[in-house]
Order: structure tokens, then sequence, then C-alpha cells
């Protein structure tokens, strides 16, 4: 498992250092030859339809008829799901050693049992509720359908979507006003990005 996590920090420190050399490339473009960048933005400029993407959330999708008409079926694999769940995080994980198994450095390890034992809570909430669903749709479907329509909200994407289709210049106009400010900025990040990576891989 260290092997693993030792290829995803190289990974990570691969990409700051790719993103940190393009950043300088850029922001030296913007200080010292903005109409290049502002070439190279319009032709990197692109024009994506979220409409035809993201359709399909504004869809409703019925899941009832198929609870409701076999509700032992659901209730009883609701109810061994909640079970196995709740007996896993009860009697059968470790904290300790999970955070040892996955993060090996003791360097963390407070702070990691913390996150991880805060996730196992939230799990064994979620399987208590599950337990307390699966046993009700089990003996009184009727009573969590009951539950369900008053819970039930619609929530409407396209508005928040809509959004996104508009094309935004106003960045580009702040940008290209002050081009030896953001290319000041960025080039001093880029440069410290780029050197936490080398100084990290060697």
């Amino acid at each position: 498992m260290n092997i693993i996590w030792e290829i995803a920090f190289q990974a990570i420190k691969i990409l700051t250092l790719v993103v940190g050399v393009l950043g300088m490339t850029l922001s030296l473009l913007l200080l010292f030859a903005p109409n290049v960048t502002k070439t190279i933005s319009k032709v990197a400029n692109r024009y994506v339809d979220l409409d035809q993407r993201i359709n399909y959330l504004d869809k409703d999708i019925s899941m009832e008829k198929l609870i409701y008409s076999h509700n032992i079926i659901s209730g009883s694999l609701l109810i061994v799901g909640s079970a196995f769940t709740i007996v896993f995080l009860f009697y059968g994980l470790d904290v300790k050693s999970f955070v040892n198994v996955f993060f090996g450095s003791q360097k963390f390890a407070t702070t990691n049992e913390l996150i991880f034992s805060s996730f196992a809570l939230f799990g064994k909430l979620v399987g208590i509720t599950g337990l307390i669903i699966g046993s009700i749709l089990l003996f009184n479907p009727a009573h969590v359908r009951n539950i369900e329509k008053k819970l039930n909200t619609w929530f409407a994407t396209q508005p928040v979507f809509a959004k996104l289709d508009q094309a935004q210049g106003n960045i580009d106009n702040i940008i290209y006003q002050r081009p030896l400010l953001y290319g000041s900025v960025g080039l001093i990040t880029s440069i410290l990005l780029t050197v936490l990576a080398v100084t990290n891989m060697f």
C-alpha cells in the first residue's frame, strides 16, 4: 500500500512541476508579449453546450414501483446491508490499524485517526438509519411511502447550469488591462510551485 501512495505522490509532484512550468511560460508571455497570450486564448477558447450533456439530470427517475412492489426483498436487502455495516464498523474496524496500513507514516496519525473516526461514526448512523427504514419497509411499506412523499423535493438543475452556458469575457478583459500585475503574480506563483516540485522530487 505504501508503494501506491508513493506512486500517487510522485504523480502529484510531476503534475505540479508541469503546471508550474506552463504557468511560468504563460506569465512571461503575459508580461512581455500580451498579444501572443491573447491569440493563444482565442485559439484555446471553446464553447461547450451543456444542455445536451446534462439534460438527463432533469428527468424524473422513479424507483417507487420497483421498491414497493417488492418491499420484502428491498427491506431484507436493506436490513442485511445495514446490519453488515453496523457489525463491521462497531466490531471489525480498527481505525488505528486502518490508518497505519493506508498511510504508514505516524506524522499525522492523530489527525488521520480523527478523520476516519468521524467517517466511521457517520457510517454507523447511516447503518442504524438503514436498519430502521428497512424494518419499516419490510413490515409497513405504506409508512415509508408517506415519509418519502414528505421528504421528496424537486431540484431544477437547468437554472443553475444555464449560467454556465453564458460566455464570460470579463475575466480576459480584466487580465489584459493589467498584464504586468497578473503576469507578475502568475510568475511568482508558478516559480514557487516549480521550486516546491523540484525540491520534493530530488
